[in-house]
């Protein structure tokens, strides 16, 4: 670790409201005080990556230096099978600049159109990083398929129109424990506590 010690405060290097929600509920266990970006005063970067990794770790590495602190940054998207994983880094996007993901997920429904292949994943990658430079980078993944209409008030983003693998629930249906217990942040949460905070 940047510093040989243990990490007692972070920033959470997003303004998404339901990441925020989702990683400061991962982090409550391990005793890590939380600051959100905004709290911070760390002013959202422009996402230039070409992968979620890439964007993961730009967010970081802005949020650490203006910080003075360590910085945890999250992109994820949904990545589409028969749409050339598009989404993808750009799933943000998608719901235009007032974040309107009924929006998005119209789009998604409207781009498979009568596809028979629904096949599609979460995918997030997290970023840790220090002031000064060191970094480390874990991702995570669930694998699942499409529906329509959207199902389900739990969840923000995608997570309606979103079954996971071994479910017959949407992310939107599911009890929010349950979400991020298998979810593609979970996943990624998991590998960094265990390479970071054990």
């Amino acid at each position: 670790m940047a510093d040989g010690g243990k990490i007692t405060r972070l920033v959470l290097a997003s303004h998404n409201p339901g990441k925020l929600r989702e990683i400061a509920a991962l982090l409550e266990p391990l005793g890590v005080t939380v600051l959100s970006a905004i709290e911070a005063g760390v002013a959202e970067p422009e996402e230039t990556g070409a992968t979620f990794a890439e964007n993961a770790e730009l967010k970081a590495r802005v949020s650490a230096e203006q910080a003075g602190l360590p910085a945890l940054a999250d992109d994820s998207g949904l990545a589409v099978r028969a749409l050339g994983g598009d989404p993808g880094i750009y799933s943000a996007r998608w719901a235009g600049p007032k974040k309107d993901f009924r929006l998005a997920m119209e789009k998604v429904n409207e781009e498979l159109g009568d596809s028979d292949d629904r096949r599609a994943e979460f995918v997030c990658a997290l970023c840790l990083a220090w002031p000064g430079g060191e970094a480390r980078i874990h991702e995570g993944r669930v694998a699942g398929t499409l529906v329509w209409p959207p199902r389900g008030e739990h969840g923000f983003g995608y997570d309606p129109i979103f079954i996971p693998d071994g479910y017959d629930i949407t992310f939107g249906e599911m009890d929010p424990d349950e979400k991020h217990r298998i979810s593609h942040r979970a996943r990624a949460f998991e590998k960094l506590v265990a390479d970071v905070f054990s």
